[in-house]
């Protein structure tokens, strides 16, 4: 074992409109967690195991240390090698990653936490095992594939387990995010969906995502306005985003095809030719300011690589 391990991890996009629950990619906003073992437990409670220190956008969480994602996951990795985690265990965690916005920081947490476990207990777990134990514990397999993978990825299930495949992305593009000052928890977001569509919304749903698959990788605006038309989740989702259809329709106008949820929102996400991406982003920002709505924009002209184990 390891005296310390530090791990960087980063967040992510999914859905893409119709991406829904399928597509992911990684943006560059970091977790960073460094772990380390407390002799005796430290000055710790018998009743705490682990003692989590927290910076950056995670200072507003006030989840127990033990429920949180990061040491469920570093947990779970134990578990999953069948060895026991340390008596004593201390996180000391700083993010970027805005937290209940969209952009996969449950998921990054759920990664770090495994990988934190591999590296400071020299776990035999490698990369499509950590995927496969974070999907379980986290629910999200579109964020947690580019989470570990980095990209952009296709992540679907079969009966062999996760499968995860690399999407390519034209270099031209960058994705433009505003996020706003509010949030929106992926459970109420989630119980927004309807448990059945009409079998013309699911066709068209289909030619949707080969749309928004062909038009990433070709840099085709007119596939990319199509595909980030969404009609399995964003309908229902829009009215849980004040001024969403305000927001995209800024971006269209200064000059994206289009633009979406990131992930169960509230941030939305726009692909645009990457000069066009801090005039789409101002936009969007502008769109909400005119609602009374603080917003930030930042935009990403790559995906972001995997997580990393120093």
């Amino acid at each position: 074992m390891r005296a310390s391990v530090t791990v960087r991890v980063a967040g992510s996009t999914s859905n893409l409109g119709a991406g829904f629950d399928c597509v992911g990619v990684a943006i560059g906003r970091w977790l960073r967690v460094t772990a380390r073992a407390v002799p005796g437990g430290g000055a710790r409670k018998p009743t705490a195991p682990v003692a989590i220190e927290r910076g950056g956008t995670l200072r507003a969480l006030d989840t127990a240390p033990e429920a949180d994602l990061l040491y469920r996951g570093f947990l779970a990795a134990c578990r999953r090698a069948r060895q026991e985690p340390p008596a004593g265990l201390a996180l000391t965690a700083e993010s970027d990653i805005p937290v209940a916005r969209g952009l996969g920081s449950s998921a990054a947490a759920t990664v770090a936490g495994a990988a934190a476990a591999v590296g400071l207990l020299g776990l035999e777990l490698d990369a499509p095992a950590l995927a496969e134990l974070a999907s379980e514990l986290e629910g999200h397999p579109d964020n947690v594939a580019p989470a570990v993978f980095g990209g952009a990825n296709l992540v679907l299930r079969d009966p062999d387990g996760l499968v995860v495949t690399p999407l390519p992305m034209h270099p031209s593009l960058a994705l433009v995010f505003a996020v706003p000052e509010f949030t929106v928890e992926t459970t109420r977001a989630r119980a927004a969906l309807p448990a059945t569509l009409p079998h013309a919304d699911a066709a068209r749903a289909a030619a949707k995502s080969a749309a928004l698959v062909h038009g990433l990788a070709h840099a085709d605006l007119r596939l990319l306005a199509a595909g980030l038309d969404d009609v399995l989740h964003v309908p229902f989702r829009r009215a849980l985003v004040p001024g969403y259809d305000e927001v995209t329709s800024a971006a269209r106008q200064a000059g994206a095809p289009g633009a979406t949820l990131s992930g169960s929102g509230p941030t939305v996400v726009a692909v645009v030719a990457a000069d066009r991406a801090r005039a789409v982003g101002d936009a969007m920002v502008r769109a909400w300011k005119g609602r009374g709505i603080v917003a930030q924009a930042f935009h990403a002209d790559r995906p972001a690589g995997g997580y990393e184990i120093d």
